[in-house]
């Protein structure tokens, strides 16, 4: 947003994370004619922020791009920017409980702050891992930024119908991924371990069961590590193994599932997690506590990071019923 906005001691609302959920938490305050302070890391650490297509977002029939639709939703929280602040980059350090609600510690212009409120939403997102090739997470980016390589099985899966595709990664969830994907009916599917053992450390039953549906749906594994990508003007996956051995694929897809759950915070304030790792809440996603399984009082969390299902138009629900409960309730 052009400009700094002048930033309050205290507002009704603060939101912890300027992603889809984030923005959308930021927007619903100030239409409910609230005060409300949106800390954002930057757009870039948006997880969408360099899909390059998206079909499943309500209005956009042919698709928008996450960071054409980062913008639409920045644009909609300047409207309501009497009332709303919005503040990039933002970096979050604390969040503690006051008897009066919340102080949330963060960085700005390269300055220690500290604003408090009666209620704080927590929409920080998750972070993908990156396959390391080379030693380096950016040698797979311009294959995502193309769509060549998807990181979102309930956002990008559609897009697999009759393609050959490559899931990267190792372990269960990999396994899990690559059978899933068979729904969507791609011509192939074969899993890339990148050098790592698959299924090392998986409990023997659940590797044996696995392996054996693996094996029974035609799913081949390669376990040596990738050394070099190509293919890129030719809108192919293409990998060259360490062995010197290639292979090409029309996508790439990851299956190695999260870098950052981003949990120290919500740990820190006494947060329940599932075991996935994801922060759980009620339906009108309040933060259960973890030694009593009660809603934190004016404590929400939204979007990628609570329990559920991952996409944005869950983001968005998930905003709207935290920020109307916290109106109903706190503000």
């Amino acid at each position: 947003m052009p400009g700094f906005p002048r930033l309050r001691e205290s507002y009704d609302l603060v939101v912890v994370g300027g992603g889809h959920a984030g923005l959308q938490a930021g927007l619903k305050a100030g239409l409910l004619h609230h005060s409300a302070a949106v800390l954002d890391r930057g757009p870039k650490y948006s997880r969408s922020f360099y899909a390059p297509r998206m079909d499943n977002i309500p209005g956009f029939p042919d698709g928008i791009s996450g960071h054409a639709l980062l913008d639409h939703q920045a644009a909609a929280l300047r409207r309501v920017g009497d009332r709303v602040g919005y503040f990039s980059p933002a970096l979050v350090t604390r969040v503690d409980r006051t008897p009066e609600g919340y102080a949330v510690a963060f960085d700005w212009l390269k300055q220690p702050r500290t604003v408090h409120a009666r209620a704080v939403v927590l929409a920080m997102g998750v972070v993908d891992r990156m396959p390391e090739v080379g030693g380096k997470i950016d040698t797979i980016f311009p294959w995502a930024n193309f769509a060549l390589f998807d990181f979102c099985l309930f956002c990008d899966a559609h897009d697999m119908t009759g393609r050959s595709v490559a899931v990267v990664g190792h372990d269960a969830y990999t396994a899990r991924l690559a059978l899933e994907l068979l729904h969507w009916e791609p011509r192939s599917v074969e899993i890339l371990t990148h050098g790592w053992p698959f299924l090392g450390g998986v409990e023997p039953g659940e590797a044996l069961a696995l392996r054996s549906a693996l094996a029974e749906q035609r799913v081949p594994v390669h376990e040596a590590e990738l050394a070099e990508l190509g293919g890129l003007r030719e809108k192919e996956f293409r990998v060259r193994f360490a062995d010197g051995a290639e292979r090409t694929y029309d996508r790439g897809f990851s299956g190695l599932g999260w870098y950052s759950m981003h949990s120290e915070i919500p740990r820190s304030l006494g947060c329940r997690f599932d075991g996935d790792g994801y922060v759980v809440t009620d339906e009108d996603c309040r933060a259960l506590a973890a030694d009593t399984g009660e809603p934190i009082p004016g404590l929400y969390c939204v979007g990628d990071l609570r329990n559920g299902w991952n996409s944005i138009p869950e983001a968005w629900a998930t905003a709207e019923r935290a920020v109307i409960h916290a109106y109903a309730s706190y503000l």
